[in-house]
């Protein structure tokens, strides 16, 4: 519901209030603002003008030279190629440093030799249509007295000439409000929401006394009252079809509503204001001068006004004739009995109609309108009557015709007024505050419900309002939901969170995912022959699984034991797709069979899957093994060990390692032997880390100790040694560290050199060892000290000895 303000101002005064501020308000009594827009605020500087002389261009036939008077001390000159303009025509003129809605800024400059100090304007260039201006043409200048502005003040900021000065507020109003889907709900809302005064228009309308009356035109039947609860309706004769004032158009324009005729403006207008659907017949169309609201026959044929052919049922409501169906009942009227120039005498329609039919209708035959819309929600059938007599207010207003005297109000579904108990302290109990009875009182008046004593009766606008929960939610959304005292829950809750090992495991994801990688997740179920693609031999004690008893097929007939065949699955699909350098992970659990009778121990395994074009051979290696130490370092698993191990037949015996913590093993990894790779369509190698999630999550330590920077500087001493070919760096560093102690604080590999000058089966490891003393400035002799120590420890665990 798009809601003009200038419109709004007929009602209630809030023009003192910040738009801004009366958006908030109206979002927090209940009425949601979208957002809104000033009308007109996509150009400036554009003033209404004068021709006062036209003369032909010196230099160009199809250009001329006008004076233009713009209520300055000396007229403009403005050069243009238009062929609509003559003297004395008002017309729409950009001054100099003038802003068009697409952005262009008018700036004086010459045409062809000729200074021009503006330009005018077409009506696309003021962005509206000829349904807004009617008379002007699409292709040529806006003259004003073509659309009815015939002495417009000259200078005046042309939005004020054409009206279209104007804030509009987008509202979505919820289906339970089907009253403020119309300006005089919403200016009840806003009045309430900002204690302002009320004044609605009592509609009137002028009788004729020419001795005719409506009885001699038209009479009304309901065949259906339970889904025409009340019609009534009015005739104008003399009916004289022309453009609407400039104010209407203005109006419906920024409701988003298109001008047509007055007649039909008039229809929309009275829906826009009252919320009240209407529709207009050409009497001369009506057949036996006769309405008959009725369901319609099965195969009945029907020709909508947007000139659509329909097939009705009976489950659908008609207006019709006493031959032919000229409408269809709240969603559209029929082409046959169309508003057309030649109209003479109107019969205007306003009725209601049972919501869930007309919806049910519109929906089988794929249509949705303004008038549908509101119906299928539930409309007031009280709110019949003055919306007609609103409207043909408007046509004597307008001189569109003269009012029949008279009118027909059929009304079979007349219901009773609803009644609600005033409970105050219940109400307050309820909400949880301490309101008065005078404040709900005051409230509950200014919002239209009566009150007599302790009962309350309820607008017949409000359905929606049916018992004391609703009287309370009417109360304090006046009141205001944020000023309802916070209190403590009378009952013990269990606050929410994350279990540790929850929230360890979504660690472990941010930390992967922060290194590149992608979550996957696979099925727990896989086919027994992933496990001969790993290489597995028949009596692999890994190779006993769950059957599943009822499977979908083969390929998930067991429960896995491992997740490294998903990971491979998956690896293999992205290379069959050719994505390259591809990082995955996932949290997989696997499920190991027990005794007969007994559920499956279900451990967590986290398992990383890569293959890089970037990290050819053993770099990809250690850049798994870097994962996985930044993994441990994360989890604050200290004391990690890694040892060469070629125990598992799916990985290359030489490039694989198992991870262990104080002897306890936390997991293998490294590179996929070449045969697996080759049953899995790699050319390249693989590299798969399986780590024991479960293991990880119990050795993980939750303290985090601050280490600050350190004070005193540090001596670096560099080892070289000799030493067996199949001795591990790592357990070297490690020893390094032991035997240094505190003194120690980092050790690191920088060199591995392999040649004749060392021997065969040898090879010559550098190590960089940084050393520190936490509360002084250590000494060479202490840092030879330590140096000693280390070469020590060397010779007695693996008898190397310095490099010479």
């Amino acid at each position: 519901m798009n809601l003009s303000m200038k419109w709004l101002a007929d009602f209630t005064d809030v023009s003192d209030v910040n738009v801004k501020d009366y958006c908030d308000r109206m979002t927090d009594t209940g009425s949601k603002v979208e957002g809104f827009e000033i009308m007109g605020d996509a150009f400036s500087g554009i003033v209404c003008g004068k021709i006062l002389k036209i003369e032909r261009h010196p230099e160009a036939d199809r250009l001329v030279v006008c004076s233009v008077d713009v209520g300055a001390e000396a007229p403009l000159q403005v050069v243009t190629a238009a062929t609509n303009v003559f003297e004395g025509a008002f017309v729409p003129v950009c001054t100099d440093g003038a802003k068009l809605p697409d952005g262009t800024k008018i700036k004086k400059g010459k045409l062809r030799g000729v200074v021009s100090e503006g330009m005018f304007c077409s009506i696309e260039e003021l962005e509206l249509t000829t349904h807004d201006m009617p008379g002007a043409i699409e292709d040529g200048i806006l003259i004003l007295q073509h659309c009815g502005i015939d002495n417009p003040t000259l200078g005046a900021d042309i939005k004020d000439v054409l009206e279209m000065r104007d804030t509009v507020v987008e509202f979505e109003i919820t289906p339970n409000r089907p009253d403020c889907l119309s300006v005089i709900g919403l200016a009840r809302e806003s009045a309430v929401s900002f204690d302002r005064e009320l004044s609605l228009h009592e509609p009137v309308v002028k009788e004729a006394g020419d001795g005719d009356s409506i009885a001699n035109y038209l009479k009304v039947d309901i065949a259906n009252a339970e889904l025409c609860p009340r019609y009534t309706a009015k005739v104008v004769k003399n009916v004289k079809i022309a453009p609407s004032p400039l104010w209407l158009r203005m109006r419906l324009r920024a409701a988003g509503v298109r001008p047509i005729n007055n007649i039909v403006d008039i229809t929309n207008y009275v829906m826009l204001e009252y919320g009240q659907p209407m529709h207009a017949f050409d009497y001369s169309c009506l057949d036996g001068s006769h309405i008959i609201v009725r369901n319609a026959a099965d195969g009945e044929n029907f020709k909508s006004l947007d000139d659509k052919d329909h097939t009705l049922d009976s489950t659908m409501l008609v207006i019709a004739d006493e031959k032919k169906a000229v409408a269809l009942a709240g969603v559209m009227g029929g082409a046959n009995s169309e508003i057309l120039d030649t109209t003479k005498t109107v019969v205007f329609e306003s009725a209601n109609f049972k919501g869930s039919n007309v919806r049910i209708s519109g929906k089988k035959l794929g249509m949705r309108t303004e008038s549908s819309a509101r119906f299928e929600k539930g409309l007031d059938a009280e709110n019949t009557y003055g919306a007609l007599l609103r409207a043909c207010e408007l046509v004597q207003m307008l001189g569109a015709g003269d009012v029949v005297d008279g009118i027909i109000d059929e009304y079979p579904g007349k219901l009773e007024v609803k009644k609600i108990p005033l409970e105050v302290e219940r109400i307050n109990a309820f909400l949880g505050v301490e309101l008065s009875r005078e404040f709900m009182v005051d409230t509950l008046t200014k919002l239209d419900f009566k009150i007599d004593g302790d009962i309350i009766s309820v607008p017949s606008y409000r359905a929606d309002v049916m018992e004391m929960a609703d009287i309370a939610e009417e109360v304090v959304r006046i009141y205001g939901y944020n000023k309802i005292p916070s209190t403590a829950f009378k009952a013990a809750a269990d606050q929410g969170g994350r279990k540790p090992h929850q929230q360890y495991e979504l660690d472990m994801k941010y930390a992967l995912c922060g290194m590149g990688m992608f979550e996957i997740e696979t099925f727990s179920f896989i086919s027994p022959k992933f496990y001969d693609k790993l290489g597995w031999a028949e009596d692999h004690p890994m190779r006993r699984s769950i059957v599943i008893s009822n499977p979908l097929g083969e390929d998930t007939s067991v429960m896995r034991t491992t997740a490294v065949p998903s990971m491979l699955e998956v690896l293999s699909y992205n290379n069959s797709v050719k994505n390259k350098n591809v990082r995955l992970y996932e949290m997989a659990t696997v499920y190991l069979p027990k005794a007969e009778g007994e559920l499956p121990a279900e451990p967590k395994r986290l398992v990383i899957g890569m293959y890089d074009d970037d990290f050819k051979g053993g770099k990809c290696f250690y850049k798994m093994k870097g994962y996985i130490e930044a993994l441990m370092a994360t989890s604050g698993i200290c004391g990690v060990e890694y040892e060469a191990y070629s125990e598992d037949v799916t990985y290359h015996p030489g490039r694989c390692a198992k991870i262990t913590k104080d002897g306890e093993i936390l997991g293998v990894f490294g590179e996929i032997h070449p045969a697996v790779c080759e049953t899995y369509g790699f050319s390249f190698p693989v590299y798969v880390a399986d780590l024991n999630f479960d293991v990880m999550t119990a050795l993980r330590s939750v303290e985090k100790q601050f280490v600050p920077l350190p004070k005193y500087p540090a001596l670096e001493r560099d080892f070289a040694f000799v030493c067996d070919e199949d001795l591990e760096a790592g357990k070297i560093a490690s020893v390094m560290k032991k035997a240094g102690g505190k003194a120690v604080e980092s050790v690191r590999l920088f060199d591995i050199y392999r040649g004749p000058q060392i021997g065969e089966n040898k090879k010559s490891v550098a190590f960089s060892v940084m050393l520190r003393a936490a509360d002084r400035t250590m000494t060479d002799e202490e840092a030879d000290t330590a140096a000693k120590k280390i070469m020590k420890a060397l010779g007695e665990e693996f008898g190397i000895v310095l490099r010479s």
